[in-house]
């Protein structure tokens, strides 16, 4: 996942800002604007997302299917183009948000249809979960720690291990239907998931921080800001699974 553990999401590592040093003359990365440029990636998200969500609203369901999917495959790929092409990350960056936009009004849309209001519900606690933690972190309450980065790199590495193996059993017709499903395993374990991915955005400020400190490169605030949309765009997919399983035992 991250190189000396320095953060669980796999487009923020230790080396990512060790290796990509300010060119003279440059400005060189700050926090505020990474700040300025999560914004701008969070107006894109918004833009497709209600784009898609009036879509599936306005006429038959299905009719978003096609845009969610080349949401789902071109964010994939652009995600991992800006991985390895952190440079292209004020170009990348936006398209990526844009097509996330289309996957996250989209899937909301649908559960909204068997859940009217999980929609508004998710976006907030969302929001409230990005402003508690980045509050918490701000005061010292939760620090990035060796052992706090170790504990949640492992966390979110198992996470993302049975969510593979659960989906290569799929293939195969073999169903792992207790952590999916609205009992009391699956929310127990949708929760578990939602405060690891909460999680993930400590190691993510920290290492913003450290990068504006070491003097990266001006692109470096659309490739921190990208990264903490990958975290962001998790968080809410959790919280959303999470909400519609707890709703889901009414």
């Amino acid at each position: 996942m991250a190189l000396g553990f320095g953060s669980s999401n796999p487009v923020l590592k230790e080396s990512t800002f060790n290796d990509t040093r300010a060119l003279t003359g440059d400005r060189g990365m700050t926090v505020e604007g990474t700040v300025n440029r999560t914004g701008v990636l969070l107006i894109c998200v918004i833009a497709t997302a209600s784009w898609t969500w009036h879509l599936a609203r306005s006429e038959n369901p299905s009719a978003v299917m096609m845009p969610l999917m080349a949401g789902l495959i071109g964010g994939l790929i652009l995600g991992m183009v800006t991985v390895f092409k952190q440079a292209w990350a004020p170009v990348t960056a936006p398209a990526y948000a844009l097509l996330q936009g289309l996957v996250l009004g989209g899937i909301s849309a649908l559960l909204e249809v068997r859940f009217p209001g999980i929609a508004i519900q998710a976006v907030g606690l969302t929001l409230g979960t990005l402003v508690c933690m980045l509050l918490a972190y701000q005061a010292g309450m939760v620090r990035a720690t060796e052992n706090f980065k170790l504990g949640v790199v492992a966390a979110t590495g198992g996470i993302c291990l049975l969510y593979l193996v659960t989906m290569g059993l799929g293939f195969f017709g073999v169903q792992v239907p207790q952590i999916y499903a609205a009992g009391p395993i699956g929310i127990a374990f949708s929760l578990f998931v939602v405060v690891i991915a909460a999680l993930n955005l400590v190691l993510d400020f920290d290492l913003i921080e450290r990068g504006a400190a070491q003097g990266a490169p001006k692109y470096m605030e659309w490739y921190g800001a990208f990264a903490l949309m990958v975290t962001l765009i998790w968080l809410y997919m959790e919280i959303l699974r999470l909400v519609s399983k707890l709703r889901g035992r009414r």
